[in-house]
């Protein structure tokens, strides 16, 4: 018998974490390892937000916060969906939490009862489905092929929603597949979500300035849809501030209070330091967001074009994010010696092994005939691994 909870033995390690380990590990054997396996902008944080940290140290912002963040943080928080994003919350509406992460685990768990149902459209991120198992619910797939760009119609939320349905997570821009649903796309998805008031949305929204599509789709603009929307975001990827772990929820007062509720029992506010630096990064300048937001522009247009050209790969245009999701099922069944690709992770740890490019398998994405490419990384470095992989795959016969 384990001596494990049931809750941790349903639940899967993170797929993008577990590669991004097994790739360090080889790199600290002196194997030169391209690492496109994580989620995260290779660029510094802004030096402003750097000041302000350091600032906040000698300000002796070293205790504990209130639970749902700082005053002045929630209210830069307002300020930002106001002024971005033409939404309007109280700070109280405002929960400030370890990262995106932990927004977006507090939503489900504060919305969702054992045998509750949570759409998740497939492509997703890998710890949607594991955070709805831990809150007891279910969740269930609506798939989204390459020739829909990996979105979903109206037509396929509306055959999923049944009486048990609690709720969906909508990410856009999307990992793993960089795909953006435009405004015009979010409003036919909210005019199915009106005929079932029962739904809430969990609208991620994290990758929000990294878009090359020009303008932020949210279902929280759509008519009716705010106060079932919870809207998660936070500083990691537009302010390169992975490490910081600031993220936030804006939702319904109820449910905002219920996420304080929850977070005050597990890990109450986040860093007081950190908060500090977000408040600087939401209200100060922004002109670093544009900055990255073209470098990674000019990148996804270099790994598109490198990764059209090795056979066998079918390869979309991604909008927003910085991934790649190239479907590789073309070379299932083919082999190169003993090794055998049998799916998308044998495919992933092929080239892992014989490329020295660490990918992430689709199969975690609830996608197994694609795999996942970040392009958070040097130009040199897309140019370099897109070559291995080319030289790597035309092994397989």
């Amino acid at each position: 018998m384990s001596v494990l909870s049931d809750c941790v033995n349903r639940l899967q390690p993170s797929a993008t974490l577990a590669m991004s380990q097994k790739s360090a590990e080889l790199k600290a054997q002196g194997i030169d390892i391209i690492n496109m396996s994580v989620g995260e902008p290779d660029f510094p944080t802004p030096q402003h937000i750097k000041d302000a940290a350091k600032q906040a140290i000698d300000d002796n912002w070293t205790r504990y916060s209130p639970v749902p963040g700082y005053p002045d943080l929630r209210k830069a928080i307002c300020d930002k969906l106001k002024n971005e994003n033409g939404l309007d919350y109280e700070p109280a509406q405002i929960v400030v939490g370890n990262g995106a992460k932990q927004a977006v685990c507090n939503a489900i768990m504060a919305l969702v009862n054992p045998g509750d149902e949570v759409i998740i459209p497939a492509p997703y991120w890998v710890s949607y489905p594991q955070m709805v198992l831990m809150a007891g619910g279910t969740p269930t797939y609506v798939g989204a092929t390459i020739e829909q760009d990996f979105k979903i119609t109206p037509d396929q939320l509306e055959a999923t929603i049944t009486a048990q349905t609690k709720a969906i997570i909508l990410c856009s821009p999307c990992n793993p597949t960089g795909s953006v649903y435009s405004q015009k796309e979010m409003e036919a998805l909210a005019a199915v979500l009106r005929r079932y008031p029962r739904v809430f949305v969990i609208a991620d929204e994290i990758y929000e300035h990294i878009n090359y599509s020009g303008i932020h789709g949210s279902l929280a603009k759509c008519e009716g849809m705010k106060d079932r929307c919870i809207v998660i975001n936070g500083v990691s990827k537009a302010y390169a501030m992975t490490g910081w772990r600031i993220g936030f929820l804006a939702a319904a007062p109820e449910i905002a209070k219920a996420c304080s509720k929850l977070q005050g029992q597990y890990t109450s506010g986040p860093c007081s330091v950190s908060q500090k630096a977000a408040v600087v990064a939401f209200a100060g300048p922004q002109d670093c967001i544009e900055e990255m937001r073209k470098a990674f522009e000019r990148r996804r247009d270099l790994i598109v074009k490198l990764a059209k050209e090795i056979p066998g790969f079918e390869v979309n245009v991604p909008e927003g994010a910085f991934y790649l999701f190239p479907k590789c099922s073309y070379y299932f069944g083919k082999r190169d010696g003993d090794y055998v690709i049998n799916n998308s992770t044998d495919f992933a740890l092929y080239l892992l092994e014989k490329a020295h490019v660490a990918t992430v398998g689709g199969d975690a994405f609830g996608s197994p005939e694609c795999f996942r490419m970040s392009y958070a990384t040097s130009d040199e470095n897309i140019i370099e691994a897109l070559k291995r992989i080319k030289e790597a795959v035309a092994l397989l016969k």
